[in-house]
């Protein structure tokens, strides 16, 4: 249906007149296609043209076809798209588009027609997203389209959101296969604008309960980075002060400006993907993040307590990384969790100390151990079990272990004992001689209150004194000497590599060079000729090891 209705009039020559001007006007966008005419110039007629008069109107369809050449002619769809907006902002703020009870029949028509034209634009506008080249520009065209239409498109005194729209940016921005697209969305509205993190939590949560939706692996694998780079979490209701669509002043609290009210967009999001099922890869990813940017967008965290004791239970890695998150409910929210020492202790194995996240399991390690309220006993237990296991770690692990056993005996008295143990009767002593001593710590036991451990002594200790590391030869001396320190700070050890030790070394300045080799070989690898063997020199030890044949 055309929406450029004639306007009556008695006079033929008007007649005559306005139809060679509509004449006129076809001939111009019969010509808009030529290859000689300036597209500009063609676009900004056919704009100037659509405000002069609404006969205009069908103009906007012109403009329609023109963005709808998204692959034939990029250039030209992003022109035409950028002057429909102009065109869609310019009769939003005019009142065009505003549906009045008084209206006449034929301006209720009109207002129709142009309604279903700006729904035609969206839907241009999101399909864009889907190309590379396009994707960013019809975003910054969807969002501004998206502003003007809160404060204009109902005629309220107060602008209001338009929720449906905005869920169909959401969509399509999830099923886009441009992942520029959603860091630019991520970038430029998410992070700046409180409104549009409430709405886009709110979009997601309901996108991932739409049966019809197609999430498979990919679609929620974008979904979950999307989430996880929304990790701001404000702090009050005062930090909620930023917003791309004013908020409607009401007497109650909107809920954009409550705090309570995000968080419970932000809980839905993540519990409705949780309930799809997480990769192993993702579920480590929550897991690195939980205690800082994800358990605190919660406003029940009981709610995660399911998953977190079941990622602590499933052993490895994931229950290192889970760690975290049950120490945060059981301070913040004091979960119950049972047996939580003995499931800490179980996790220390030979893998630990060789896993790359070695230091995040060792701070943990310092945090629940930090009490002076444990019992000496299981305290006892876990730097037992952690000297032993020092014994086949890399040095860069024994240099941070070291000294938070430094630490846990100046807290824990009752544990020196384990540093040095002597017989007290000449039986004991006899029996030492003769036989040996056997370590009475029960390595497989679980428990830690059941290892013996208080009764042993670190013997393990003792050898770290004679590493082939000097710095970890170094460390281990501070158990034997007297503890003048009053502690370590652990956090300047943990982060050492083999790299950051080499790089140690190297830096010294050496006073003296050692002496490495008095004489430097002519030959390594093979055999000195009979003239060399004639002047008395000898094969090299490497010869008389392995045989490497002859050149």
């Amino acid at each position: 249906m055309a929406a450029a209705t004639k306007e009556p009039s008695s006079a033929s020559a008007g007649k005559r007149k306005r139809q060679e001007n509509g004449d006129k006007s076809k001939k111009r966008r019969k010509s808009g296609g030529d290859e000689g005419v300036d597209l500009k110039a063609q676009l900004k007629q056919l704009e100037a043209e659509i405000l002069e008069s609404r006969k205009h109107y069908n103009n906007i369809a012109t403009l329609l076809e023109l963005a709808q050449k998204n692959d034939e002619d990029r250039p030209t769809a992003i022109a035409a798209s950028e002057t429909l907006c102009r065109v869609f902002v310019r009769l939003l703020a005019m009142g065009c588009l505003v549906e009045r009870r008084e209206a006449s029949e034929k301006d209720a028509t009109v207002t129709k027609w142009l309604r279903e034209r700006l729904a035609d634009f969206r839907e241009v506008l999101l399909h864009m997203f889907n190309n590379e080249k396009l994707a960013l520009p019809a975003l910054l065209l969807a969002m501004s389209l998206l502003k003007v239409e809160a404060q204009h498109l109902d005629g309220r005194d107060q602008p209001a959101f338009p929720r449906y729209f905005f869920t169909q940016v959401i969509y399509f921005i999830i099923q886009s296969p441009v992942e520029k697209l959603r860091e630019e969305f991520t970038e430029k509205f998410i992070d700046e604008f409180d409104d549009i993190r409430f709405y886009t939590f709110a979009a997601i949560s309901e996108f991932l309960r739409d049966p019809s939706a197609d999430l498979d692996e990919t679609v929620r694998a974008i979904i979950f980075n999307l989430l996880l780079n929304i990790d701001d979490v404000p702090s009050s209701n005062k930090d909620l002060d930023t917003f791309y669509i004013e908020p409607p002043t009401t007497k109650k609290r909107h809920p954009v400006r409550s705090l309570s009210q995000h968080k419970s967009q932000a809980q839905d999001a993540w519990l409705a993907l949780m309930q799809l099922g997480l990769s192993k890869d993702q579920r480590k990813k929550i897991l690195s993040v939980m205690s800082n940017s994800i358990a605190p967008w919660f406003t029940n965290p009981e709610l995660l307590m399911d998953f977190l004791t079941d990622c602590y239970n499933a052993g490895g890695s994931i229950s290192l990384l889970a760690l975290s998150g049950v120490f945060y409910l059981i301070q913040e929210r004091n979960l119950d969790y049972p047996e939580f020492y003995t499931k800490l202790y179980s996790l220390l194995d030979a893998d630990m100390l060789h896993s790359k996240h070695r230091s995040r399991f060792l701070r943990l390690l310092d945090t629940f151990l930090g009490s002076s309220h444990l019992p000496a006993v299981m305290v006892a237990s876990f730097i037992k079990k952690l000297a032993r296991l020092a014994l086949n770690a890399p040095p860069s692990a024994i240099v941070a272990i070291v000294p938070w056993f430094y630490n846990l005996f100046k807290k824990h008295p009752l544990t020196t004992f384990m540093m040095h143990r002597v017989p007290r009767t000449e039986e004991e002593k006899q029996k030492i001689e003769e036989g040996g001593v056997e370590d009475v710590f029960l390595a497989w036991e679980r428990d830690p209150m059941e290892t013996r451990a208080i009764e042993s002594c670190l013997w393990e200790v003792v050898q770290l004194q004679g590493h082939w590391h000097p710095n970890v030869a170094t460390i281990a001396k501070i158990i034997s000497e007297q503890f003048t320190k009053q502690a370590y700070n652990v956090e300047d050890f943990l982060d050492h590599s083999y790299g950051s030790l080499f790089e140690a070394e190297m830096g010294k300045e050496i006073k003296k060079p050692p002496v490495v080799e008095f004489m430097i070989p002519k030959r390594v690898f093979t055999k000195v000729t009979e003239e060399e063997e004639k002047q008395g020199l000898k094969d090299s030890l490497v010869v008389g090891l392995w045989d490497f044949g002859t050149a």
